[in-house]
């Protein structure tokens, strides 16, 4: 078995548990919202367009933090559902961590990032506007913050706990893969049909690339850069992110396609590259957490 494999194997892995184990998570990030906001409510300490603040950037710092305020309290309720139901620690599901390989996933999509805005701004040079304002520091702070609990709780969520349940079930890392993509990409489906696609193609690619390298380091990184780059650099306006004053905004819905096709070739090229990647030897560290 691989590395990953290992990891997905510690604890108690009796198939029924996981379902449980979702709902209990889900029910332990409701009952934290409660804890944290009734109080606030109560007390009128909860602004009244707080609602309309977290479902689109108009103030993007208290968007950007607001999302990863939600997204923290869903990865504590599966922290604790996990060593509850299956008797995991937090590090069986994150895998064999590496800060090099999170960089490595960063630089890597940081570098696919460039050259696709590259690429449309030569296409549509008329579809980039400069749209920095004043804001845009605190804006790109308040996203790196935000977005780095974010995307590590989908990470976690996906890439880990729910990919290493599907490895333990199927045996077969590319079907694994497959249905975790599909269900990573229904996540999505509420921005839009292209998103989503788009989501379906990345989460398989994470999930295969997260089996090889043993860890969600490297698609923690990888993913990271992808959304911050779309809430910070080139903020499309067909995007969840349209409306924050990063440095340039991009109208360009007759691109959409062709984003979603270059895309694809880049995680295919990524994937040859993590293929290349020395693959963790041995058998994961430690003992059973069960």
């Amino acid at each position: 078995m691989s590395v990953y494999g290992d990891y997905a194997a510690r604890g108690r892995t009796a198939w029924w548990l996981y379902p449980l184990a979702v709902v209990l998570a889900l029910g332990f990030s409701a009952a934290i919202l409660v804890v944290l906001f009734v109080p606030m409510f109560l007390m009128h300490l909860v602004p009244p367009t707080l609602a309309d603040d977290l479902v689109r950037p108009t103030h993007p710092v208290v968007f950007f933090l607001g999302t990863g305020a939600e997204f923290g309290i869903v990865l504590l309720g599966f922290i604790g559902a996990i060593a509850l139901v299956h008797a995991k620690r937090f590090g069986d599901i994150v895998g064999r961590w590496s800060w090099r390989l999170a960089l490595l996933g960063a630089g890597v999509w940081l570098a696919v990032q460039m050259v696709g805005a590259f690429v449309d701004f030569a296409l549509f040079p008329h579809s980039f506007r400069f749209t920095a304002t004043s804001g845009t520091r605190a804006l790109a702070l308040a996203a790196v913050v935000g977005l780095g609990v974010q995307t590590f709780a989908e990470e976690f969520v996906f890439r880990g706990y729910l990919t290493q349940a599907l490895l333990l079930a199927v045996k077969r890392p590319w079907l694994a893969a497959t249905i975790s993509g599909l269900l990573f990409g229904a996540l999505h489906w509420a921005n839009g049909p292209a998103q989503a696609v788009n989501a379906v193609f990345v989460g398989i690619a994470a999930a295969i690339i997260a089996i090889r390298t043993g860890s969600i380091a490297f698609t923690f990184g990888l993913h990271l850069v992808n959304n911050v780059f779309g809430a910070v650099c080139v903020v499309s306006s067909a995007d969840v992110f349209h409306g924050s004053p990063g440095l340039f905004t991009q109208t360009a819905p007759q691109l959409i396609g062709w984003d979603v096709v270059f895309a694809v070739v880049a995680l295919l090229a990524v994937l040859w590259f993590t293929s290349r990647l020395d693959p963790p030897g041995g058998s994961a560290p430690g003992g059973d957490a069960s």
